[in-house]
């Protein structure tokens, strides 16, 4: 009888052990963490473009549409409802990723228009912006890959068996991740155009 309740007892902790909640626990609260750093470097990112807009305004204000066009997209991804809950939701994620797309596009756009303007691109404000946006952009870059690590971890764990049992009984669902906004566009090499160096 003794020897039956010390098996029951050692196979409960070994069934409860092996179950994956724990490893499921972890997971969420790294893709939580991760999804937070990416939202932080979104906003920072955010928080720079009226102070680029404002320069770029000084030197090239009848570009009005290029800015008014930065200034919408800004208003877009500020307006959004940003919830834990998104990660959650792919039609959500995939409105967020949407609007951050368009908001980069208005800025490359201010850019490429800040190129035509020499007394703006030397303009030490400008440059000091600028620089702080590619840094930006690459933490930006960093962050959502950090994001996509732990995501693909915690749906592997939800997924795969004996967690996947333990994720049906807590409700533990798949998280939504960053896609690829045009695969085939991305397929294909860049065109490269040089344009004839003047002769000096």
């Amino acid at each position: 009888m003794r020897f039956k309740l010390l098996l029951s007892l050692v196979l409960s902790l070994f069934l409860l052990s092996g179950c994956g909640y724990n490893q499921i626990q972890v997971s969420d609260e790294q893709v939580n963490a991760s999804w937070a750093e990416v939202l932080n470097q979104y906003k920072r990112r955010a928080d720079l473009i009226p102070n680029l807009v404002q320069v770029v305004q000084g030197y090239a204000a009848h570009e009005k549409e290029v800015l008014t066009r930065v200034t919408e997209a800004r208003a877009g991804v500020a307006g959004m409802q940003v919830t834990p809950e998104l990660v959650n939701d792919p039609q959500a994620m995939a409105r967020f990723q949407q609007a951050q797309g368009e908001l980069s596009g208005a800025l490359s756009r201010l850019l490429v228009v800040a190129e035509n303007y020499p007394n703006l691109k030397a303009d030490a404000s400008f440059r000091d912006l600028q620089a702080q946006l590619e840094g930006t952009e690459n933490r930006i870059s960093v962050a959502r890959n950090r994001y996509i690590q732990a995501v693909q971890e915690y749906n592997v764990s939800v997924r795969t068996f004996p967690n996947n049992l333990t994720a049906m009984v807590i409700g533990a669902q798949p998280k939504a991740s960053f896609t690829v906004d045009n695969e085939k566009a991305i397929s294909e090499p860049p065109k490269l155009e040089f344009s004839p160096t003047p002769a000096r």
